[in-house]
């Protein structure tokens, strides 16, 4: 059984900084891409960051240049550096991990099957 929970969330202004991580326990063998979600009030959720174990990351356009998926040792923890935020990221920020090729390995959250409690970001204006 694998579990991830997600830290680091918080409130800042907008232009402010946030560090997420995500600490996952159990077999994680296999598991070989990971990835950062979020969901606002009333809005699907959507991917916004993917790391492949072979090191290539994909970003959605929204978070591209602003936001850094990095992983330690062993998938272990999960970060998401968040640079120069904006009130449109505000939302709830789950962590993910799937066994999936890594040519499957994208920002679709179907495609993940184990998934964190998440971490509340607010930002504002």
């Amino acid at each position: 059984q694998v579990q991830l929970v997600e830290s680091g969330g918080g409130s800042v202004q907008t232009g402010g900084s946030l560090r997420l991580s995500c600490a996952a326990s159990g077999d994680t063998f296999g598991l070989d891409c990971m990835g950062w979600f979020r969901q606002a009030p009333g809005k699907e959720r959507e991917g916004i960051a993917i790391i492949r174990s072979d090191g290539t990351t994909t970003y959605a356009d929204s978070v591209k240049g602003r936001f850094t998926i990095s992983e330690g040792n062993a998938k272990n923890p999960l970060y998401l550096q968040m640079n120069s935020l904006k009130p449109e990221d505000t939302g709830m920020y789950y962590c993910a991990f799937a066994a999936v090729p890594l040519n499957r390995c994208a920002l679709v959250a179907m495609r993940f099957g184990y998934w964190g409690q998440g971490t509340q970001v607010t930002v504002s204006s």
